[in-house]
């Protein structure tokens, strides 16, 4: 089947630079495209070149009324619509809203962000596993920025377990918290995106934000918190039961991890996936699954992740080396 969609100006950022949103949109909507003068012919079965036709009308009418969609933005959307055939462009954009989380609105990028987000609203405890790249730890903070702003909490407590790869903190220069801070600073970069500079550095120093290692949560209470535990698959099983069990009245947490990054010692289970065997039915608690489709990084991003986990299920699948008769 083939349709011709004439095409407007203003649709240039559907195409990306060197085409690659063009690109994306052939495989994400299983179509080919062929770009003629002003026109942008469809070819495929009825039912993908049907959607992608909808896809590029839906896309030119809100340009025309004004939308501006960055290039990311657009990667975002074909994601979204080719992973739900249902889905409307329209309704994607204009419905619901981008919502305002501190200075920045945010806008969920996948069906699984959605869900995410909307859990977080729903649930005491949410656990989020899943790459880098998906937004687990973004879309947490800004959830706690909105609600600190909000006043729905008296403070933000970021963690993170501080030792990672067997490196140790005694062995950095510097006081405590010149140790502590670059294990930290993902976290405080997702804070510099969604407050204003005086704002964060005054909540800083007033303890409303407080971001710390793991291991000076031990004893503590948390009331009245937004807590999030990042980088959770790199806790032990001691360190998440003690991190579960701080949650105090009127609090929410988010544990967010990726179980295909642990490193921890050899023989040490991770903390993140014990807690999901044993917590994760709980009512009051959610637990989300990201994939690579929810990457929102370089689009080369998906194909890494996608590449490595078909080779390590390769190396899981070869069989060990022979034994001879004798067990030599």
């Amino acid at each position: 089947m083939r349709r011709t969609v004439k095409i407007t100006t203003g649709i240039e950022p559907l195409f990306g630079t060197l085409d690659e949103n063009l690109k994306l949109f052939e495989s994400v909507l299983k179509v080919t495209t062929h770009l003629a003068d002003e026109a942008l012919e469809i070819e495929g079965e009825a039912a993908p070149v049907e959607r992608a036709e909808r896809f590029v009308n839906e896309y030119m009418a809100l340009v025309q009324e004004g939308h501006e969609l960055g290039n990311g933005e657009v990667q975002a959307l074909l994601r979204i619509v080719g992973q739900d055939p249902s889905a409307s462009l329209r309704e994607l954009v204009e419905s619901p809203r981008p919502k305002l989380f501190g200075k920045k609105a945010v806008t969920p990028k996948s069906p699984n962000q959605r869900a995410y987000l909307e859990a977080i609203e729903k649930y005491d405890m949410v656990f989020a596993i899943g790459p880098g790249g998906t937004g687990k730890t973004y879309l947490a903070v800004a959830q706690a920025v909105s609600w600190l702003l909000s006043k729905k909490v008296d403070r933000i407590i970021l963690v993170r377990p501080a030792v990672e790869a067997g490196e140790k903190l005694g062995y950095l220069p510097g006081t405590i918290q010149e140790k502590v801070d670059p294990y930290m600073r993902p976290l405080y970069d997702a804070l510099h995106d969604l407050l204003e500079a005086e704002k964060l550095v005054r909540y800083l120093e007033k303890g409303v934000i407080e971001v710390a290692p793991l291991a000076f949560m031990r004893g503590r209470t948390l009331n009245n918190s937004f807590v999030i535990l990042d980088e959770a698959q790199n806790t032990t099983s001691e360190q998440m039961k003690m991190f579960l069990t701080r949650l105090g009245f009127n609090s929410k947490a988010v544990i967010t991890g990726d179980i295909t990054q642990i490193d921890l010692p050899p023989g040490r289970r991770s903390g993140l996936i014990e807690a999901l065997d044993v917590v994760a039915a709980i009512p009051g608690i959610a637990a989300l699954r990201f994939n690579e489709r929810d990457v929102v990084r370089h689009t080369l991003v998906q194909q890494i992740i996608k590449a490595y986990e078909t080779y390590e299920n390769g190396q899981a699948a070869r069989p060990g080396p022979a034994k001879s008769r004798d067990g030599e």
